[in-house]
């Protein structure tokens, strides 16, 4: 039986001009900035978000930790939402690399205010750490790929700058909140003092990350990228499927989206319970009850259809390239019976 892959969006395959792009490239020593494709990739970043200059980076943990390292000295603190992707899922980096103390805002569909900001902000008195940080996950992953609108990252910006605190987005899918909202990836960086992105979820490249921010934000992460081991040398392999998906892949996420909303109306037509509202881009989570997750997703993964657990009763979904409309007829079919 053949398999329908909705784990995540980290199973997408490189198209083949990725391919063909990886075995043409000019490639150099990254690490001595001799790598002209590496430099190419940075620079179309750092222009599509109208930022100064942009750091390649292995993958988009390693994007936030640098970040993060960056942005923030050993003892500081730094504001997220409950659930987020840097707090959740990268293995406590925050602070066992970086040495930084998270403070968690409970959002609603992933989002906080910049009231619920300054209501958590404790200041700088003596007995607490330095607070120089607030994190945006955009789109947000546990809370079923939502969106921050740029006057939300707006707003919670200026009360963080207002605060003398700096802004990172994780933008691991940050286009995909662009394409759902038609807004370009610059509306979200005026605000903000750096981003990553991800080149290997729904732009489908093997692998890797970019960071963007100003120059000597990038200088200063350059040199901690190395000190997590992520300096690299003919990067150009990665680099080379990461213009390609640029130029060609950011575009098609709207039929990502598409299936997912179809996939969402159809799981709930089967009597899953779905919050539509969290729908927006290309993740959905389903709610299983009373039947656990784990049974679920190893019912589906016997009809052929791969899903992946968010919680005892929670299943998540994610479309992406080579899912297509007539996969997500076929996974409702079968899941249905």
């Amino acid at each position: 039986m053949r398999k329908i892959d909705l784990r995540s969006d980290t199973f997408t395959l490189p198209t083949p001009e990725m391919m063909e792009a990886i075995a043409s490239a000019e490639l150099g020593d990254d690490v001595a900035r001799e790598d002209p494709t590496v430099i190419r990739l940075e620079e179309m970043a750092a222009r599509r978000f109208g930022r100064e200059a942009g750091l390649l980076v292995p993958s988009g943990t390693a994007g936030n930790l640098v970040s993060v390292m960056t942005h923030c000295r050993h003892g500081d603190e730094l504001y997220c939402e409950a659930e987020a992707h840097v707090y959740f899922y990268e293995v406590g980096g925050l602070s066992a690399v970086a040495g930084v103390l998270p403070r968690l805002i409970k959002g609603t569909r992933g989002v906080y205010s910049a009231e619920q900001l300054e209501s958590t902000y404790r200041g700088r008195e003596l007995h607490f750490p330095n607070p120089s940080l607030v994190c945006i996950e955009n789109t947000h992953n546990r809370a079923g790929g939502t969106c921050w609108t740029p006057r939300q990252v707006e707003e919670v910006a200026a009360s963080a700058h207002d605060r003398g605190m700096r802004v990172h987005i994780d933008g691991a899918r940050i286009f995909n909140a662009c394409v759902a909202l038609d807004v370009e990836p610059r509306d979200y960086a005026r605000h903000v003092d750096s981003i990553t992105f991800c080149l290997s979820k729904g732009l489908s490249c093997p692998v890797g990350s970019v960071i963007v921010g100003d120059r000597e934000f990038i200088e200063r992460a350059r040199k901690n990228r190395k000190i997590i081991g992520g300096g690299m040398r003919q990067a150009g392999i990665i680099a080379a499927p990461g213009i390609v998906a640029l130029e060609r892949m950011v575009g098609r996420l709207k039929d990502d989206h598409d299936n997912a909303r179809l996939l969402a109306k159809g799981l709930a037509a089967q009597g899953l319970s779905i919050d539509m509202a969290t729908v927006q881009t290309n993740i959905v989570v389903a709610d299983t009850s009373p039947a656990k997750a784990a049974d679920y997703i190893a019912r589906a993964k016997r009809n052929g259809i791969l899903c992946s657990s968010f919680g005892r009763n929670l299943v998540r979904f994610v479309t992406h390239h080579g899912i297509t409309e007539a996969d997500i007829r076929e996974a409702l079919d079968r899941l249905g019976t």
